[in-house]
């Protein structure tokens, strides 16, 4: 009997019945999960340094920044999954973020929660390698930059996966 690693607890339900906000709360810890991945698979490994960068990606800023910049390469059914999240009601005020900044990226983690609780995590790879090797919404972009970026891609013939 094999076990998979990355899921070794399948959930107690479907995954498009679980509530958004226990997707985001999964899909919190696997986002950072991959970004500690992705420093380490970089030059610098200076404790302080991978922090810092980890912090950038990991911020609700940063979140609401791609999930907008991935906007134009979700399904609809990824976008709806998004948007669960993003209407979902927490009783958790933002401390350092914007409501709307916030909430938005409590979409950007239900949604990535929820490829992982579906096995999609080719998909999952796929949107973070995007993001990460081509710069897609990298952390330094101001807000319409993203966007630009993304456009600039997808005029390029970037993989609409």
């Amino acid at each position: 009997m094999s076990v998979d690693l990355l899921l070794p607890f399948p959930p107690g339900k479907r995954p498009d019945l679980i509530h958004p906000l226990v997707l985001a709360y999964l899909g919190d810890a696997v986002y950072e999960m991959y970004v500690r991945q992705y420093l380490i698979s970089q030059p610098n490994h200076k404790p302080d340094h991978l922090n810092r960068e980890a912090v950038k990606w990991v911020s609700a800023k940063a979140q609401a920044r791609l999930l907008e910049a991935w906007r134009p390469y979700l399904t609809e059914e990824e976008a709806d999954i998004a948007r669960r999240g993003r209407n979902a009601k927490s009783q958790r005020q933002p401390k350092s973020a914007h409501v709307l900044e916030y909430r938005a990226s409590t979409g950007f983690e239900c949604l990535i929660g929820y490829w992982h609780l579906t096995g999609r995590t080719d998909r999952l790879v796929s949107m973070l390698k995007r993001t990460f090797e081509d710069g897609l919404a990298w952390p330094g972009a101001a807000g319409d930059e993203a966007a630009d970026h993304a456009a600039e891609l997808d005029d390029k013939g970037g993989d609409q996966s």
